[in-house]
């Protein structure tokens, strides 16, 4: 548990190369940017795997400037009450823009054709008649008209899914747990699948675009390739895990499945006939980097400065509107009368509540509470102490 009470300076460490634009938002009196500081207030990284760090007592804050968070280990900081953050959907758009663009470069054989058509370097004045004699063999088909299935309609998939849609695609899709605001900005074009059956049946291609979670583990598996049309193609650039190798790798062999193409190749997916390895290019534009950089920073720099919490992994989202009020930030373990036993230590200072508000997850919960009182230097201290000795307390900030 730490608390840095009037807290005027916080210094951030990045483990990678994080966009300039990202570090300005943080290029105030307020922020040090530190990479050898051994306890920073927030770290921001991209892909360094953290899961041999130790944390220093005054860490608050992960931030990856990117969605996955498999470099973190997220339950060591739920337990040191840590909170972190991702940036869902600031690199959609350059994932589905490659989605897109694999998807029919693969439909047109243009990869194959291109490596082939490398090899007639140095065949001189013959290379246009040979170009002509073997095109044939790479003969492909257009997308129009075809049903692109896609599993997962989150902030790439409901992009996907509606660029699909003009280009002249049918598309259905599968996800039980879409939210109302993506549900807002589908296209009402899209077939809805009630069963991932009916889309693995119906779909000449299939995109996921799903985490990858005990659930979703091998979600294209011997089973479902049982379903699919002969020849259709699957993409993935969502995370290695939710295509099951060996049996995409049958199926790839006895041409049930046309082409995979991943974003998350290994050696084995490189042996694999007709499997397109792309070296984990979906969010690499200077322009997602970007995005990703600065909505993280922001996020961090919202939560040291007023406790508000937007895209956590591991803390439920939490906001008050900031008034420059004193606030006391809680995270503790969700247990009946956790916030009566807030209140009643606030209560015992001769303090009054202005305003509060409590989000849970899971087996956690967070607590903001403004302090209506003006709050002397020697308060802050006792308060906290009090809060601290609370059972299930986690953590403990004074803002």
């Amino acid at each position: 548990m730490s608390t840095k009470i009037l807290d005027n300076t916080k210094t951030i460490k990045t483990l990678n190369n994080i966009a300039e634009s990202g570090l300005n938002v943080l290029k105030n009196a307020e922020y040090t940017i530190d990479n050898d500081s051994e306890n920073p207030d927030a770290i921001a990284v991209r892909s360094f795997n953290m899961h041999s760090m130790e944390f220093g007592t005054n860490l608050k804050a992960i931030a990856r400037a990117g969605a996955g968070v498999n470099n973190i280990p997220v339950d060591k900081c739920t337990e040191k009450g840590i909170v972190v953050f991702n940036t869902p959907g600031a690199n959609a758009n350059a994932v589905k823009e490659l989605v897109l663009t694999t998807l029919i470069a693969s439909s047109r054989n243009l990869f194959d054709g291109i490596a082939w058509a490398k090899t007639l370097e140095g065949e001189g004045e013959e290379v246009a008649k040979l170009i002509e004699a073997g095109k044939k063999n790479f003969v492909g088909k257009e997308i129009k008209g075809k049903t692109l299935g896609i599993i997962g309609l989150g902030a790439i998939g409901s992009l996907v899914a509606n660029d699909a849609l003009d280009l002249d695609m049918d598309v259905i899709a599968y996800d039980p747990f879409i939210s109302v605001d993506i549900a807002w900005s589908l296209s009402r074009n899209v077939h809805r699948a009630m069963a991932i059956e009916e889309l693995f049946a119906k779909s000449d291609y299939i995109t996921i675009h799903v985490p990858l979670t005990e659930d979703t583990k091998g979600i294209i598996n011997e089973k479902a390739i049982s379903f699919l049309k002969p020849d259709v193609h699957i993409l993935n650039f969502s995370r290695n895990g939710l295509v099951d190798e060996k049996d995409i790798a049958v199926a790839l062999e006895n041409g049930k499945v046309g082409k995979y193409i991943t974003d998350f190749p290994n050696e084995d997916i490189l042996k694999m006939k007709n499997a397109i390895a792309i070296p984990h290019l979906g969010a690499s534009t200077n322009e997602a980097e970007e995005n990703c950089a600065i909505m993280a920073t922001y996020q961090v720099k919202n939560y040291l400065e007023t406790g508000n919490i937007k895209n956590s992994v591991n803390f439920p989202n939490a906001s008050l509107p900031y008034t420059g009020k004193r606030r006391v930030a809680v995270f503790h373990r969700n247990v009946p009368n956790m916030v009566g036993q807030l209140s009643s230590a606030i209560s015992d200072y001769k303090l009054n509540i202005a305003d509060m508000v409590n989000r849970s997850r899971g087996d956690y919960a967070y607590t903001m509470i403004d302090i209506d009182n003006k709050v002397n230097g020697e308060t802050l201290p006792g308060l906290e102490k009090k809060i601290k000795e609370i059972d299930g307390i986690v953590s403990v900030r004074i803002i």
